[in-house]
């Protein structure tokens, strides 16, 4: 049997075909980083076309004119050592090195080796195939940077000997092309600081925007915000605002008509309970009385789903002391087995009564549904978690977004709003999404349920 997978047992990878995908782990993900990129990219690739251009055509044209002009001198100078005898060469070769300022030397006798394999540079290269072209291939010669790189020699083969000369460096290529080289990092570095210095004040408006949509998200005030930037930057935070005064006077008509609606039903309540207060004992009314304290806890609860805390304004808190005290007060409400495991230290900006009141309604509960509870506290990333278990019957899974619709009472299992109209959730849920967290629902190590108020750092 062959140990080689089958094409069905082998997994395709998707990201070899997406190579994009890759790409984008290594991209910045602000939007500065983002529009730098865009200026620098352009700018480099730039950088590198106007290099290869000057440094592969036309420094090495410029290069073969200016070896073509010493080629020609050289082969002058052959020609006299081939044509005239001594002692007129060496008076005409004393009149050509003053003349065309070359360090001129024979050597009688020698003979040049022929050429072997070697990197060369380009210059060696041009001035080679040059010089070949002006004296002949089957004369033999060598070129020779100096050490001190700024020299060049040329030996060339005579009749009778070797005539070497020795050419400064600037007469057959440009002397100092790196001068170029630090001209364009110079001028692009400039560009590059003017363009970051006008992107951020461009980029600074929108992170100011962004910085303030999300405060106002986790329920915390934004005073200080004014549009400023670009027309478009300046109409985008514009609408923010529009959009913020809607949302906050919306709650407050809605808070305000709930509020006024509980007192209207709640005067002729007290009425009805004067009346009882004043009839004899009896079951009827033994019965009415309950009828109306839980009239009025149903009033209650409404009136605080309306309220949703938006009133209250947020403040630094320290996290496990405010949960510690929370957890207290609903062990002495309902009393039961409650572990507390919670660190001191964590500060963080939250709206200390409705987080408490958060806590306070699971914690309860937890003690209404199970024999004990548990509160622990952990940091995940940027969260800081509250952990609530109870050991009692829990929810199903497909029943835990149910629990959280208003009004809404769950028939089988545990039920988490028994005595209640449906909202404990609900509200607990939205103290958690008003400090721009969560509230989830999962199960828990001591067989129950566990809710997690999941609020960011």
């Amino acid at each position: 049997m062959s140990s080689f997978p089958t094409a069905s047992a082998r997994k395709f990878d998707p990201n070899v075909l997406r190579p994009g995908r890759f790409i984008k782990r290594f991209m910045p993900r602000g939007l500065f980083g983002r529009s730098l990129i865009i200026i620098v990219a352009p700018m480099v690739l730039l950088q590198a076309i106007v290099s290869y251009v000057f440094f592969e055509r036309d420094l090495e044209t410029t290069t073969r004119r200016m070896a073509r002009d010493v080629a020609a001198d050289i082969a002058l100078l052959i020609a006299q050592e081939d044509t005239y005898a001594s002692p007129l060469r060496e008076n005409l070769r004393a009149l050509a090195a003053r003349q065309l300022r070359y360090d001129l030397s024979f050597e009688k006798g020698v003979h040049i080796a022929p050429p072997t394999k070697r990197q060369r540079s380009t210059i060696d290269l041009a001035l080679d195939e040059v010089i070949a072209q002006q004296i002949g291939e089957r004369r033999h010669f060598q070129t020779a940077t100096l050490p001190d790189r700024h020299r060049i020699a040329i030996s060339v083969e005579v009749h009778d000997g070797v005539l070497k000369a020795i050419v400064p460096r600037h007469r057959i290529t440009v002397s100092s092309p790196d001068i170029f080289i630090l001209w364009m990092l110079g001028s692009s570095l400039i560009l590059l600081a003017v363009a970051i210095l006008f992107l951020r004040n461009q980029v600074r408006p929108i992170e100011r925007l962004a910085r303030a949509a999300d405060a106002f998200g986790k329920g915390r005030a934004v005073p200080d915000f004014k549009p400023y930037g670009a027309t478009e930057v300046r109409r985008a935070a514009q609408a923010f605002l529009t959009m913020r005064e809607r949302i906050e006077r919306h709650v407050q008509q809605r808070t305000e008509m709930l509020a006024g609606v509980s007192h209207d039903l709640k005067t002729p309540l007290t009425r009805i309970r004067l009346q009882l207060a004043m009839m004899p004992g009896s079951p009827e009314s033994a019965a009415l009385r309950q009828d109306v304290a839980e009239m009025e806890r149903m009033l209650d609860d409404y009136l605080e789903f309306a309220r949703g805390e938006g009133g209250e304004k947020s403040q630094i808190a320290d996290l496990g002391a405010l949960v510690r005290d929370a957890a207290e007060a609903a062990g002495r409400a309902r009393p039961g087995p409650l572990a507390i495991a919670v660190p001191d230290g964590m500060l963080l900006s939250v709206k200390a009564h409705a987080l408490r009141r958060c806590v306070t309604n699971l914690i309860d509960n937890a003690l209404k549904h199970g024999n004990s509870a548990a509160v622990s506290f952990e940091l995940v990333g940027h969260y800081a978690e509250i952990h609530i278990d109870d050991d009692g019957p829990g929810i199903a899974p497909e029943q835990r977004d149910e629990a959280f619709r208003p009004f809404h009472r769950l028939d089988e299992g545990r039920n988490l709003q028994t005595g209640g109209v449906g909202l404990g959730l609900t509200i607990a849920r939205d103290i958690a999404r008003a400090h721009g967290g969560d509230l989830l629902l999962s199960g828990s190590p001591r067989g129950g349920l566990r809710a997690t108020i999941r609020l960011p750092k």
